[in-house]
């Protein structure tokens, strides 16, 4: 099967300004989800989505194509990412190149390792679905220890269970979704409107490995996860 890899990478973030381009090891945080998907032989071309000229500078130095420029409706705060792969999908039918599935590599997830992706896709070609998505374990569960206020301000959980659970223990699974990888047919991009609208599996991935880095807090979460992991000390 024939797969390409899209890093979706807009300029602006409001959460950690140039955070596609900031340092993590040394090296900037979109050069990472590049690198991590080169050696993989079933991914034939890696793509960068982006509005920034600088950072589809760094991504080609780092190996990755930029054959178009994101356009303003497509990178704001508030713009659906699910319209960003069907972006990249129009480019590519336009350009006659024709794929099984899309690899979708967020900028956000650092840490993850070649072999995560693989699994996805592994997962995807044994067939009946749509897109398969990454998660972990969830250390909370919206049937024990999360809650929501109603419109007088009173809590309650998120979803109350037929019976008293009195451990966390006996909840049923939940897991958290991660943006480690997403690997997606490209009709369900076009056609649907969102990942649930279809038939949807996941992979597991360890929670030093799924890390999601969206405030500086993430950020130094990640650091020293990647300086544990080197042996590093602070």
């Amino acid at each position: 099967m024939k797969y390409i890899a899209l890093i979706c990478a807009r300029g602006n973030s409001k959460g950690i300004p140039g955070k596609n381009l900031k340092l993590l090891g040394g090296i900037p945080l979109i050069a990472w989800s590049i690198r991590v998907v080169q050696d993989i032989k079933s991914i034939s071309k890696i793509i960068v989505s982006t509005d920034s000229p600088q950072i589809a500078k760094i991504a080609r130095e780092y190996g990755a194509e930029t054959p178009f420029i994101r356009p303003p409706e497509h990178a704001k705060d508030n713009s659906p990412e699910w319209l960003v792969w069907r972006h990249a999908l129009n480019y590519l039918e336009s350009s006659n190149q024709t794929i099984d599935a899309l690899v979708v590599v967020p900028p956000t997830a650092p840490l993850r390792i070649s072999k995560d992706i693989i699994d996805c896709i592994e997962e995807f070609e044994k067939g009946d679905v749509d897109i398969v998505i990454t998660v972990s374990n969830a250390n909370r569960s919206p049937y024990f220890n999360m809650t929501k206020n109603n419109q007088d301000g009173y809590a309650s959980l998120i979803i109350t269970p037929e019976k008293r659970i009195i451990r966390r223990q006996e909840t049923p699974e939940v897991f958290d979704m991660t943006t480690v990888a997403y690997v997606v047919k490209p009709g369900f991009v076009q056609e649907s409107n969102g990942v649930f609208d279809g038939l949807v599996r996941s992979v597991n991935i360890p929670p030093e490995r799924s890390i999601d880095i969206d405030t500086m807090l993430d950020f130094e979460i990640a650091e020293f996860l990647y300086s544990k992991s080197k042996g590093d000390t602070y």
